[in-house]
Order: structure tokens, then C-alpha cells, then sequence
């Protein structure tokens, strides 16, 4: 189906200042290969969240959100409220209405 993906975003433990100290947001996700015209795959993964995340709500310092192509160190993510590892982690494809959870766990600096 070509309806936008909706899901739940929020961020924590600090993690919510590098978002104008948003906690949480709906947001709607058009058709990856819309976005992504050379993606190899069909459906959003963590991966391309993370590419959108990092072009339309990240304003500043993305080095202390992201790593390479993942999250840096120290932050937790959490899909549907369970660590993320659980569901193969950068490949887990996003379904309608997940909540996917950033929270940092560095503090000070």
C-alpha cells in the first residue's frame, strides 16, 4: 500500500534537546522509494528513519545523535517500548503506528 507510514517518535534522557526540546511527535512517512529513489528495499527500516530523522527534525550537532549510519553510543532505542535489539535493530521494518523511542543515557559533558 502507498498510504504514509505513520509512527510515534520520542526522545529522552536529554536525547530531546537536540530536537528543540520535543519529547514526542507523529510523524507520516511518504513512500520510501519517494524519499529514497535508489533504496534497494521496499519498506522504511530504522535505517532510513534514522536518514529522515537526521534531514527534517534534527537542527543541530548530529554527531551527537548519530554515528555512521546508526545511533552513537549511549543512546537507546526502544520500538514499542522493548530494546530494540530484539527486532534486528537497524533492519527492523517499521509498521503503522510503532513507537520508536531514543533515549540518551550519557549525561553532563
Amino acid at each position: 500500500t502507498m498510504e504514509p507510514l505513520k509512527v510515534h517518535i520520542q526522545f529522552g534522557g536529554g536525547a530531546e534537546l537536540l530536537f528543540d526540546k520535543i519529547k514526542r511527535r507523529e510523524v507520516e512517512l511518504p513512500a520510501l522509494k519517494k524519499y529514497y529513489p535508489d533504496c534497494k528495499h521496499e519498506k522504511w527500516l530504522i535505517k532510513d528513519l534514522l536518514v529522515w530523522i537526521k534531514d527534517n527534525l534534527l537542527k543541530e550537532r548530529p554527531e551527537l545523535f548519530l554515528q555512521g549510519d546508526s545511533v552513537r553510543p549511549g543512546i537507546l532505542v526502544l520500538i514499542n517500548d522493548a530494546d530494540w535489539e530484539l527486532y534486528g535493530e537497524l533492519d527492523y521494518e517499521l509498521q503503522q503506528n510503532d513507537t520508536i523511542m531514543f533515549i540518551s543515557t550519557l549525561h553532563g559533558g
